[in-house]
């Protein structure tokens, strides 16, 4: 739902250049509210730190680059991250790599840069197509955090993410922040609870039952969900904007990527499954 509360005209009161960072300042503010009460195990670590930073720049790059370019183009782009994520695990974590992984990233880096070659030759914006590229670095950024904390309460890391972002994003919506509709913050209230704490706690229950290479299967379905629903939402809308014909191509290079990647581990957990049942 990220695109279809970004593209929204309920935030047509604050400029251009400051809306991705009062949106991703109020989003992260009522999911934090919403997650705090699920603490059970807070406790602090040292990856928590770049972790933190990692998570505030993401959500800041992500709904900014929102505001200035089709919700597709920037959806697809984060969705670089495992590629990202696999860069960071051989040369941090010093990881095993595999030829589905060296397959995944030609894919994806061929997809980005269709995207990027496409939107210089097309006038894009690229400054907003940079911002959405650095949203997918952050959040390998996060991953690869998060991965060295498994002992760590989860609900607690996220909500540390959220508190992070809002002590972070603070200083810099006081000074350009200036008030729109209520209604308009109501809404905002919606967008951290349906959009980042409800799933959450549902993928965080689903991951109980489903192995992470299933997960990561089925959360593709988001990046071809969001522009659908920004589509259905406001299509009519004068602010609309159609994803151009390169993104499209450069997404599905991008997907084919990542089921090739995922596909048939998550068809073996699938099989495994039902023998176990």
């Amino acid at each position: 739902m990220s695109g279809f509360f970004a593209k929204a005209p309920w935030f047509d009161g604050w400029p251009p250049e400051s809306r991705g960072l009062q949106i991703a300042f109020f989003r992260s503010f009522f999911a934090m509210i919403i997650l705090a009460p699920m603490i059970r195990r807070p406790q602090f670590r040292w990856p928590m730190i770049p972790m933190t930073i990692c998570f505030a720049v993401m959500v800041w790059s992500f709904m900014t680059a929102m505001v200035y370019v089709p919700a597709a183009n920037v959806i697809w782009l984060q969705y670089l991250s495992p590629a990202w994520v696999m860069l960071g695990a051989v040369t941090i974590l010093k990881d095993r790599i595999q030829l589905a992984d060296v397959r995944m990233f030609v894919f994806c880096i061929a997809g980005v840069a269709l995207i990027i070659v496409m939107e210089l030759r097309g006038g894009g914006n690229l400054y907003a197509t940079a911002l959405a590229i650095l949203s997918g670095i952050t959040m390998a950024g996060v991953v690869l955090a998060i991965r060295q904390m498994a002992d760590v309460d989860s609900t607690w890391l996220i909500t540390t993410n959220h508190a992070a972002t809002v002590i972070i994003l603070l200083p810099l919506v006081l000074r350009s922040h200036n008030p729109i509709d209520a209604t308009a913050y109501i809404a905002l209230g919606a967008f951290g609870v349906f959009q980042m704490s409800v799933p959450y706690i549902l993928f965080a229950r689903g991951l109980r039952q489903v192995s992470s290479a299933e997960a990561s299967m089925l959360i593709l379905i988001e990046p071809i969900l969001v522009p659908l629903w920004v589509y259905i939402a406001w299509h009519n809308h004068p602010s609309y904007a159609a994803p151009p014909w390169w993104t499209f191509a450069g997404g599905g290079l991008i997907l084919v990527g990542l089921v090739q990647r995922y596909l048939p581990s998550a068809t073996k957990a699938i099989r495994r499954r039902k023998r176990g049942s």
